[in-house]
């Protein structure tokens, strides 16, 4: 015999065990959702990566270490000299160079192996990044992990990636005739600021694949329009900071006008506008840029704090606390460039504010996708 029905059951309902559970996410995320958790972690493994890069980067710039390597090869060049003989060749490449002419004249062979394994190994950790991307991308492409819309966007950075070296060839070939011992500080700074971009990208990705397409989706309707726009310049201001920091940078100019506020005891340095034509100075003269470095600097800070009061009236309590974050380090950074200055940059401590400015440009991301995609919260302040 039957159990006992409810008055109220519906005839010929099934039980309530036996319906068919709809799929977590709802329709949208029951679509092609891909790898989306192992794409995040090579998305991570390449930051990390990246981030490794730029500091070794900046260390073989700050030993005048770049233009060790007098020639691009891609593939046999991963391969360092092996004996007496191929090192006795390199040393003499890199002796017809300006650098070694006007600045390392009577360096030793060992003097010189020191600063080509750090261009080399520069140049093999962009080899590395490269395979970790290439391995990465095909993998998932061919198991068909790859969420709907997210190939274009990792092929972007591979893309990226492959520029990056070209634009770094680039780079050091500006410092291998002519008169300079330096590369050209614009294309240090080109080749810097692509750098931010790659990382950039690779940490808003990771951002986005954290969250399921459905509340993406949900949180955009919900975003705050003007903080977003608010903290977009800032990035801007950031990104553009970051530029003017690589030529202060390629000019050396972190090791004059060690004073602080004043530059020579005067607010604007001496001869601002040397060299002709005008133009030049504006990334030749070390004055000039460590001044609109600085200046840069200020500004970024004021509207910094503008930004953060704008965070406050937002209801989400993790974007406050995300802004928190930048406003932090922002302080932070400004204090780590005035030490730089103070001290004439020695590499520990230039390097430190170099790394400053990667985790200050990641936490305004941060904070920029916080405002873009709010987290839900319940009244209590629960994200939800």
């Amino acid at each position: 015999m039957s159990g006992k029905r409810s008055i109220f059951e519906e005839v010929g309902a099934e039980p309530a065990k036996t319906r068919a559970t709809p799929p977590k996410g709802g329709m949208i995320d029951a679509g092609k959702r891909g790898a989306r958790r192992g794409i995040r972690l090579w998305l991570m493994l390449l930051f990390v990566l990246v981030l490794v890069m730029i500091a070794v980067g900046g260390l073989t710039r700050l030993t005048d270490s770049g233009l060790s390597i007098t020639e691009w090869r891609p593939v046999t060049g991963a391969l360092p000299p092996m004996d007496a003989a191929s090192w006795q060749s390199e040393f003499d490449k890199y002796r017809a160079i300006p650098e070694y002419q006007l600045q390392n004249r009577g360096m030793s062979l060992s003097e010189f192996q020191f600063i080509y394994w750090w261009e080399w190994g520069h140049r093999q950790l962009g080899r590395v990044i490269g395979l970790v991307w290439a391995l990465g991308f095909v993998g998932f492409l061919a198991a068909r992990q790859i969420p709907r819309g997210w190939t274009g966007r990792l092929f972007l950075l591979g893309v990226l990636g492959g520029a990056q070296g070209a634009i770094g060839w680039w780079m050091v070939s500006s410092g291998l005739d002519g008169d300079r011992i330096d590369v050209a500080s614009y294309r240090l700074a080109t080749h810097l600021g692509l750098a931010f971009v790659i990382l950039g990208l690779i940490a808003w990705f990771t951002f986005a694949l954290g969250r399921e397409e459905r509340e993406m989706m949900q949180a955009r309707r919900s975003r705050e329009v003007g903080l977003t726009r608010a903290v977009t310049v800032l990035a801007g201001l950031a990104f553009v900071q970051i530029l003017i920091g690589a030529l202060v940078a390629g000019n050396d100019a972190g090791r004059n006008y060690t004073d602080w506020p004043l530059m020579a005891g005067a607010f604007i340095p001496p001869t601002p506008f040397e060299i002709e034509p005008l133009w030049r100075n504006f990334f030749e003269n070390d004055g000039l840029v460590q001044f609109i470095h600085r200046m840069a600097g200020y500004l970024l800070m004021v509207f910094g704090i503008y930004v953060w009061f704008r965070s406050r009236r937002s209801p989400n309590a993790r974007t406050r606390f995300r802004f928190n974050a930048v406003l932090a380090m922002l302080g932070l950074q400004m204090g780590l460039g005035i030490v730089t200055v103070l001290y004439g940059a020695p590499w520990h401590v230039a390097i430190v504010h170099q790394f400053g400015a990667v985790v200050l440009w990641v936490l305004i991301l941060r904070a920029r996708f916080a405002a873009q995609f709010p987290i839900f919260q319940s009244v209590r302040g629960t994200a939800r």
